[in-house]
């Protein structure tokens, strides 16, 4: 169950979405409405099908995003970490969460009640157009998700996942992408099964294309693994 902080913490206006576009004015009162929650590796912060109660900004820690798929298989839409908002896609006129998120590592995140939230929106247009843009930006990258599940092989989404989570979280002094990640998670990133993910990183490794050192993944040929997102790189059959 999560745990209200002690000492709320200072937002990063750089990161976090509201803080950064809201208004001034607005900033103020949202330092007054939030409230600071933490989470356990493993908790869920939120289920599909649940009323919404509120929105979520990730202010340390990563959580998965993830909705219902297929025989009791969960789809990895996506990795919330740092400034990243969460929950946002239950504003519709359903008002249930569509996704459900779960903690990867111990979370902390910044907490804002729907009715609360509702009147920002309606006060500061500012936000609003972001939030909106927001909305037109994770559509499309739905849309080009669910295209690449139906036509790219799986060694072409592995690769794709990779670069995606370079990208999002960098790389440590080794070179390895900064964020531990479980092959369970990875394959429901990739709406794949374990068994694949795992000889499909197998065989990407005897390619010299990845490193693995303690799940700790290394992109040695990042241009190769686009060609082989792009169709246009070695693609083996498993």
């Amino acid at each position: 169950m999560a745990q209200l902080t002690g000492n709320a913490p200072v937002c990063d206006l750089e990161k976090c979405m509201i803080c950064r576009e809201a208004s001034p004015g607005a900033r103020l009162n949202i330092g007054r409405h939030r409230r600071n929650l933490q989470f356990k590796k493993g908790e869920v912060i939120f289920r599909e099908g649940q009323p919404v109660s509120g929105i979520y900004f990730v202010y340390s820690g990563t959580a998965k995003v993830h909705k219902h798929w297929d025989a009791g298989k969960d789809l990895i839409l996506r990795f919330a970490s740092s400034g990243n908002i969460m929950g946002h896609r239950g504003l519709g006129s359903n008002l249930v969460y569509a996704v459900s998120a779960t903690a990867l590592e111990p979370l902390t995140v910044c907490f804002i009640d729907l009715d609360f939230f509702r009147q920002l929106l309606s006060s500061d247009s500012q936000l609003c157009y972001k939030l909106m843009v927001l909305f037109a930006e994770e559509l499309d990258a739905a849309e080009q998700k669910m295209r690449d599940l139906a036509h790219m092989p799986v060694k072409g989404r592995v690769a794709q996942a990779l670069l995606r989570l370079e990208q999002q979280f960098g790389t440590d002094q080794q070179g390895a992408i900064n964020f531990r990640l479980a092959w369970t998670d990875l394959a429901d990133f990739t709406a794949a099964t374990y068994e694949t993910v795992f000889r499909t990183i197998k065989l990407m490794v005897g390619e010299g294309l990845l490193r693995v050192s303690k799940k700790r993944i290394s992109l040695l040929e990042p241009e190769m693994l686009r060609a082989i997102v792009n169709g246009t790189g070695h693609q083996q059959t498993l």
